[in-house]
């Protein structure tokens, strides 16, 4: 595996990079986009609560089982490779979900397409990590900041614009299928702009460490979905029991690896590094708290007030507008005041917070596109201000050959927050409205959650820096 931290010669590192970030962008904005169709789906494929729920969660679940081991077969089979055979994956998904004639297809085509993006997302990263050399990485992961932070909540207003169009009368159907362009687009310039990299073909893979890892994640991941709706049935508790031992035995299993001096699948000096740690557990709180707040959104702006898919699009169009600005202000700051700027922007997303639950839950009789546009804003603006430094904190002493191995670890736990934060905005939302059917009110109990989360971000931001001060101090 190559150590090298800069292009290799003849190779436009920016160009490859727009490439990498079409295909991540293509995977995110699935991830938001189908939120603003549910509504639709849900009616035209007779669909109940939980079955619409599980055409996020099937994605979510699939996409966070395959992080981590994609991130590892990266580094053996070659990063370049995998992306693209990632994104081949992921368009034949999508339209399949695109013509799919009932939910339960929908359903299994999304987990398809969730398998497809665990295969290309970790390699985008870990090749950036690897392209740029030191003082370009700054700029080249505010970009990618500013696309993860734009292609996971610009997806209801496209949604909208696509449902509303009702190509050929396809209704929510192009949502999907938009991407077989793009993927295509994404596949045959990536043949010929991405370099191709040395890799570590007698690299052994953990197959042993790859089940524990899935037991643990579905363990985790599969309960928290399924439990609140069903009324937490004795499976699900025995699930959630399972995970800590099954994630123990998985963390035993690395440290023997480790003393035999064989490859781990998530290396044990990464899990030994602090700050790696810190970062990822601040990662998974993060993104846990968007991806559920914007399904509500959707349901709310909906089902309870009436609006069309893409009145509600346009009304969620505030938040990407506000990580633009963000993205653009915290790419100034290049690699300074990292840890600061995190915090910045978390606190400013628990004053956002604390406004859309205010604004959200006494909404006027009559609401209109712009009722929500100021809280977020701001949320979006903190967001912007973030994500970037957050990437960079988390891989910025990682080396080289252990780049998708900690890129696939730090966006599998990203995911688990994904669903973690999907799962408990939704039971908290849907168990308010089952006893009040009273939409603002569940809006503003489910946004508790995502209150509570950016409190305890700041709090851990700031129990990490007094410990980075302490270490500094000579004793």
């Amino acid at each position: 595996m190559t150590l090298s931290s800069a292009a290799p010669r003849g190779v436009n590192p920016w160009a490859a990079t727009v490439l990498l970030l079409m295909g991540n962008f293509m995977n995110l904005i699935n991830v938001s986009i189908v939120n603003v169709a549910l509504p639709s789906i849900r009616a035209d494929l007779n669909a109940t609560e939980t079955q619409i729920e599980w055409v996020s969660a099937a994605y979510v679940l699939a996409f966070a089982v395959g992080l981590l081991p994609c991130g590892r077969f990266g580094d053996k089979l070659g990063r370049k490779r995998l992306f693209l055979s990632g994104v081949g994956l992921f368009t034949l998904a999508s339209v399949l979900c695109g013509l799919a004639p009932g939910i339960w297809v929908l359903i299994a085509a999304r987990a398809l397409q969730g398998i497809g993006g665990a295969m290309m997302v970790p390699q985008v990263m870990a090749i950036m990590h690897v392209l740029f050399p030191p003082e370009q990485k700054a700029k080249a992961f505010a970009l990618a900041g500013f696309v993860v932070s734009l292609g996971a909540v610009s997806g209801p207003l496209l949604g909208g614009l696509l449902i509303t169009a009702d190509i050929q009368g396809l209704g929510w159907r192009p949502i999907f299928l938009v991407n077989l362009p793009i993927g295509l687009l994404v596949v045959l310039g990536g043949l010929r702009l991405i370099p191709t990299m040395s890799s570590d073909r007698d690299m052994a893979i953990d197959w042993r460490g790859v089940a524990l890892f899935a037991a643990a994640i579905t363990l985790v991941v599969l309960p928290v979905i399924e439990g609140p709706l069903l009324g937490w049935p004795w499976w699900s508790l025995v699930a959630l029991a399972m995970a800590a031992p099954v994630g123990w035995l998985f963390w035993r299993r690395q440290q023997a690896l480790e003393r035999a001096g064989r490859e781990q699948l998530l290396p044990v000096q990464l899990l030994r590094d602090r700050g790696y740690l810190s970062g990822v557990i601040v990662v998974m709180m993060h993104f846990s708290a968007i991806p559920g707040m914007f399904l509500i959104l959707a349901i709310y702006l909906q089902t309870g007030f009436g609006l069309t898919p893409l009145h509600s699009g346009l009304a969620t169009a505030p938040f990407p507008l506000g990580v633009m600005l963000g993205s653009w202000v915290t790419a100034r700051f290049g690699i300074r005041a990292m840890t600061r700027r995190i915090a910045m922007g978390a606190g400013i997303m628990l004053v956002g917070m604390i406004w859309l639950r205010h604004a959200a839950g006494h909404p006027p009789a009559d609401l209109h596109l712009w009722t929500l546009a100021a809280p977020l804003a701001l949320n979006g603006f903190g967001m912007g201000l973030a994500i970037s430094p957050l990437f960079q904190m988390v891989l910025r002493d990682v080396p080289g050959p252990m780049a998708g191995a900690a890129t696939g670890g730090m966006q599998a736990f990203q995911q688990v927050g994904a669903a973690i934060g999907i799962a408990v905005a939704s039971s908290l939302f849907f168990v308010h409205l089952r006893v009040t059917d009273d939409y603002p009110a569940a809006l503003a109990q489910a946004l508790t959650y995502q209150i509570c989360v950016f409190a305890a971000i700041l709090t851990l931001l700031a129990i990490r820096s007094r410990a980075v001060r302490r270490a500094r101090v000579p004793g």
